[in-house]
């Protein structure tokens, strides 16, 4: 085989510009592409770290305002509580005072109709006084023959109430 004869003849050929084409991809990655890629590295970690600080600059003023929004917020209810507290207090003073003229009302009334109340019953026994003088000189006048006034008859009723 021939191709096998040729080997003897050129391998020291082919080893030459094997190492010479590995020398130069070496030499060529080392001194050229690898400072690019570190300084792509190195710009690429200074921006993160960039970042990173930031962010957490952020987050320290977000915390702080955060923070002064809860105060907010608690001034704000207290606020509210206090208002609302006040607008209790006033309308249970208001429903004080209303039912306190509601009661002087009611009072009235009822000192007006106990007025009523005792003229209907003075009135009514007054009435029955005159009834009992009538039926006590109609008794008097069937069961004795006897006729008695009106005044005498009267008289005799208001004595019989008066001792009971």
């Amino acid at each position: 085989m021939p191709q096998i004869n040729q080997l003897l003849l050129v391998y020291q050929s082919q080893w030459f510009w094997l190492l010479l084409v590995l020398a130069v991809i070496y030499f060529g990655i080392a001194k050229a592409m690898v400072p690019k890629i570190e300084s792509v590295t190195e710009t690429r970690n200074k921006r993160i770290a960039e970042d990173l600080a930031a962010a957490g600059e952020a987050r320290a003023k977000a915390d702080v305002d955060a923070e002064l929004a809860r105060q907010a917020d608690a001034a704000a209810q207290d606020e509210a509580h206090a208002i609302t507290a006040k607008a209790k207090a006033k309308a249970a003073k208001d429903a004080e005072k209303r039912l306190a003229e509601a009661n002087e009302a009611v009072a009235a009334r009822i000192a007006e109709a106990e007025a009523r109340f005792i003229a209907a019953r003075t009135a009514a026994l007054a009435s029955l006084a005159e009834v009992a003088a009538e039926a006590a000189q109609d008794i008097v006048a069937k069961v004795s023959g006897a006729k008695v006034s009106v005044a005498e008859a009267a008289k005799s009723v208001k004595a019989v109430v008066a001792n009971g």
